[in-house]
């Protein structure tokens, strides 16, 4: 599928991992359209930034001329957002996606590639979880009744670069540089599968594989971590000088303690590269970088440390 006249538009490209999404399609070749509600600030040269909103059909519409692949990844993804706010939830997850399947489907689009997350197996998540069961559905009656190959994406724990506070990682590391302490509802028992942004995005794109049509897609780390034992290792990264505490679980808002396996919709591929970041390696790099945005302490010998 990779050519340079192949048209692929990224809803959500300006955000965190939609914009590595987008670097890759077009390092792959892919001319790149990227649809947001503001200009991507890492737009790369040949790249076309669009600002707009899913649910404008209109708009949407002019952005899927002569586009054969598209990437969803706009949508309200903080859980504790979905669940304060469930009108605006439906509207931009299940209505947006309902939008950009319409478009697709007018326009002809070869693939539509669909952000969903590791919560459509559970009963937590609240109206995250829901809103991406829905979608999930409905873009599976999109095929059936008109044909469109379609691959959905069901992801574990992000982290890396372009995160912000809504990523729980970059959360935790922000609080360690600027309070000297990270807190976690829970008893730290909790497991996670954690993985690099860098890697999601390559596997991302891998997809657009012909073995992938059609298909449900995990993609996830390659080794699960206890929450607290990835805290640890935080810890000990900055030289054991943070704080842990752990807050009674009744602070939990819908967060999966061990598997989020609980509801089971159609059953997913495990998708994983023979190379990839290591959580350690990973972590470091970012503590480092959000040094430099956080922290007013200086670099030394490539750390950033106290003076």
């Amino acid at each position: 599928m990779e050519n340079p006249k192949t048209k692929a538009v990224v809803f959500g490209g300006a955000g965190f991992l939609g914009s590595h999404v987008a670097d890759i399609l077009s390092d792959r070749g892919y001319q790149v359209v990227i649809f947001d509600l503001k200009k991507s600030p890492y737009l790369k040269e040949g790249q076309i930034s669009l600002v707009g909103d899913i649910t404008d059909e209109k708009a949407v519409e002019e952005a899927l001329q002569d586009c054969q692949v598209v990437y969803n990844f706009a949508a309200i993804a903080d859980m504790d957002e979905a669940k304060e706010k469930p009108l605006n939830t439906i509207k931009s997850n299940i209505l947006g996606n309902t939008v950009l399947l319409e478009a697709a489907i007018k326009n002809n689009v070869k693939r539509f590639v669909f952000a969903s997350t590791l919560y459509v197996y559970s009963n937590t998540g609240s109206f995250y979880r829901s809103s991406k069961q829905a979608c999930e559905s409905i873009i599976e009656n999109y095929h059936e009744i008109y044909g469109l190959d379609h691959t959905i994406l069901r992801y574990g724990s992000l982290y890396g670069p372009r995160s912000n506070e809504d990523n729980w990682v970059h959360r935790i590391l922000k609080q360690a540089i600027v309070e000297g302490k990270i807190t976690r509802p829970g008893d730290g028992e909790e497991i996670r599968d954690y993985i690099h942004v860098h890697d999601a995005a390559r596997l991302s794109c891998d997809v657009l594989n012909d073995e992938y049509k059609n298909q449900h897609v995990i993609i996830a780390g390659n080794q699960a971590i206890k929450i607290k034992d990835s805290l640890e290792m935080i810890k000990e990264m900055f030289n054991k000088e943070i704080e842990l505490e752990f807050l009674p679980k009744t602070t939990l808002t819908g967060h999966y303690k061990i598997t989020p396996y609980a509801f089971t919709p159609k059953l997913a591929k495990r998708i994983q590269g023979n190379h990839y970041v290591d959580f350690g390696q990973g972590i470091l790099d970012l503590i480092n970088q959000l040094y430099k945005k956080y922290s007013p302490h200086k670099k030394k010998d490539g750390f950033y440390t106290k003076d």
